[in-house]
């Protein structure tokens, strides 16, 4: 049996070595192991996060790009739909996020000058540790598709 949550955390780092952002590996490897279920193009969506939104050291990444795979299999796209499901566990992640990690912000999970080599070890753990946290989460929410 495979081990989601080590296939979760293993993809995004893995994505994260070969030079994609954090924002762009979480939301690339969920997608991969969700079977595709947008363009493999929807990672483009994910790139201005990293950086916690382009280097200005807000709302990390791994972070933004977890709430995206949440909105992908709770969100709506119709307004008669509630938008309350989507939030909600939105806002749980975010808060089992910053227990986890000690806080949200780029800037203040990860203190490194940009792209130096402690920058990037730090990140690397934060998104391997998102993705293997992030399928924990679907996977106890019982999220995942069957």
């Amino acid at each position: 049996m495979v081990d989601l949550a080590l296939e979760a955390r293993n993809r995004a780092g893995d994505n994260f070595k070969q030079g994609f952002n954090c924002a762009e590996s979480i939301l690339k490897a969920f997608n991969e192991i969700l079977d595709n279920p947008m363009n493999p193009e929807i990672v483009k969506l994910a790139t201005g996060f990293g950086g916690g939104l382009g280097h200005a050291g807000c709302v990390c990444g791994a972070l933004a790009a977890s709430t995206m795979v949440l909105g992908m299999l709770k969100g709506r796209i119709i307004t008669e739909e509630s938008r309350e499901p989507a939030y909600e566990i939105s806002k749980e992640f975010h808060d089992l996020f910053d227990a986890k990690f000690g806080g949200t912000c780029c800037r203040s999970l990860n203190p490194y000058t940009f792209d130096t080599p402690e920058h990037l070890r730090n990140c690397l753990k934060i998104t391997g540790g998102t993705g293997k946290l992030l399928m924990e989460f679907l996977e106890e929410k019982n999220l995942l598709p069957k």
